[in-house]
């Protein structure tokens, strides 16, 4: 039994804890209020929250497996051994990059408030506009292949078969399926931050947990071990790669190809920046949980979908397979017992990467509403006295996304529009602010990874996006260089037509924030392992 003593020291320490956290909380209130905006959203994420976030959001055995035939049925287990590490390693750029601009400005707008304050009002409309359309379609793009690996799973599992609805019945009950998973996501996001940072914080280990067990169980059944697999180049386009991509000569192009699968898994860690206004010391946890997040996700995904390649029987059967490749491996190693045990985990983790995803959209969405920035902007910035969160635009972006699936009901295309809008959103504060960097933005925040290191990583991420975008306009893709130019030319006429004489931009408070004191003077930055 403890003391006295103990029992008052064990007292004291907690109340220490609870001092320290109320200090840092009232900081990042003064430096939301020197910014000018108020404390509407409940403050009460952790670092490991914030971590947690992006991490269900990139999800690995979410866009990790319902992407894997993009990836593998390319140029097969290179795809996966050199193409997924080379694609991270390019998000990691854009990661480190995006890490030091939200520790300067930690707000829940993001990369919107960036790029206005580094560039001004036209580019954060822009930013905007772009991040607030890639957040919603992944968002569709990640319940349609919730809802597709679900129906996959029961189908192969209990001998159902859906495809005898007919094309309009498939359809159909995709409609209602998606609907029901978003409305779902959408209702937990309604009822708190506390509730969506605890099933975060769980989703967070849940979805290493489900990685790590699919891992053990492709090599504990599978029928060899070949290393040799993941550096072996084979083009699979055309008819032998199940037309997955259509059939090209050049392999190194068809190897480029294959980086949808790690570009696609492998984002949405603005979510960290989204959630700032949330996060207890946001200057050090936001640029902390967006870096980890993607360290994180890129080395077990490698590993786990090298796993999958190495129990592949026949690497040419498998790849014939076309978008039920992954299904058909599962079929041919692991025993019944385990191949559904191990889908309700990835669907569950599914799950949770959509609810991530309406945490981080509805808070773009709200941020840029709070500014003036979208249509019935007061209805939209409107936070529930009750539950603390931006319910009209939490219901708001989860039925868009589910609009985006009637519009679009391909989730090749889907996820591969979603990819490109967040890329073109990570790209424009990026650039700004590498231009802006020493001249007009010279106040950094705590986390800095120093002027060198800095512009080394914004040329990379600069570089690795054009290329993104490249790639998510390929056939079968191709439409979606129309959605993207659409896009541009809608923003760009609403800008000048209207908003620009109409939209007031962020206060002046985070306009003024980028410049330090002495101007010609840069603060010295400091080096920081994230």
């Amino acid at each position: 039994m403890p003391n006295d003593h103990e029992s008052r020291t064990a007292a004291g320490s907690s109340d220490d804890a609870v001092t320290r956290q109320r200090k840092i909380v009232a900081e990042d209130i003064h430096l939301l209020n020197s910014l000018g905006y108020g404390q509407e959203l409940l403050r009460r994420m952790s670092g490991f929250s914030n971590f947690a976030i992006s991490l269900s959001i990139i999800c690995i055995v979410a866009g990790g497996i319902t992407s894997f035939p993009q990836g593998f049925c390319s140029v097969g287990g290179a795809a996966i051994g050199v193409g997924w590490p080379l694609c991270c390693f390019l998000s990691l750029c854009v990661a480190l990059a995006m890490a030091q601009v939200a520790s300067a400005f930690p707000t829940a707008g993001g990369l919107y408030h960036w790029a206005a304050i580094l560039g001004g009002r036209g580019w954060g409309w822009l930013t905007a506009w772009f991040n607030l359309a890639g957040l919603i379609t992944v968002l569709a793009a990640i319940n349609v292949g919730t809802f597709q690996f679900a129906v996959r799973a029961i189908a192969s599992a209990f001998d159902i078969h859906p495809a005898r609805l007919g094309p309009g019945g498939e359809l159909a009950l995709q409609l209602a399926g998606v609907l029901s998973i978003t409305c779902a996501q959408a209702l937990f996001n309604h009822l708190g931050i506390r509730i969506t940072a605890a099933l975060t914080d769980f989703s967070g280990y849940w979805i290493l947990l489900v990685a790590s067990a699919l891992t053990a169980a492709m090599l504990a059944y599978a029928p060899s071990i070949d290393l040799a697999r993941l550096i072996t180049f084979t083009n699979y386009s055309g008819s032998a790669g199940g037309d997955i991509w259509p059939e090209t000569g050049p392999i190194a192009w068809v190897f480029l190809l294959g980086f949808l699968l790690p570009a696609y898994t492998v984002t949405g860690f603005d979510a960290s920046a989204h959630t700032s206004e949330e996060t207890v010391g946001a200057s050090h946890h936001v640029p902390r949980g967006i870096v980890r997040s993607v360290l994180v996700s890129g080395i077990f995904g490698w590993v786990m979908l090298s796993a999958i390649v190495l129990a592949i029987p026949n690497l040419d059967e498998a790849a014939a397979q076309g978008g039920n490749a992954f299904f058909w491996i599962v079929e041919h190693v692991l025993p019944g017992w385990l191949r559904i045990l191990l889908a309700l985990g990835i669907v569950v983790a599914q799950f949770f990467c959509g609810l991530a995803t309406v945490t981080s959209a509805s808070r773009m969405a709200y941020a840029f509403a709070r500014d003036g920035g979208l249509p019935y902007a007061e209805r939209m910035r409107h936070v529930s006295p009750k539950y603390r969160t931006p319910a009209v635009a939490i219901w708001t972006v989860s039925l868009l996304s589910v609009a985006f699936v009637v519009h679009t009901p391909t989730y090749s295309t889907i996820a591969a529009a979603g990819t490109i809008f967040l890329y073109i959103s990570y790209v424009m504060p990026t650039t700004l602010g590498l231009l802006a960097y020493g001249r007009s933005w010279t106040q950094m925040g705590p986390w800095s990874l120093g002027g060198t290191a800095f512009r080394t990583f914004s040329v990379l991420s600069i570089l690795g996006c054009g290329l993104i975008l490249v790639i998510g306009i390929q056939p079968p893709n191709e439409k979606n260089l129309w959605i993207v130019l659409s896009a541009f030319a809608l923003t760009a006429l609403v800008w000048i037509v209207y908003e620009r004489e109409h939209f007031r931009g962020p206060p002046q408070g985070v306009l003024n924030r980028s410049r330090h004191t002495h101007p010609e003077k840069p603060e010295p930055a400091t080096a920081e392992i994230p």
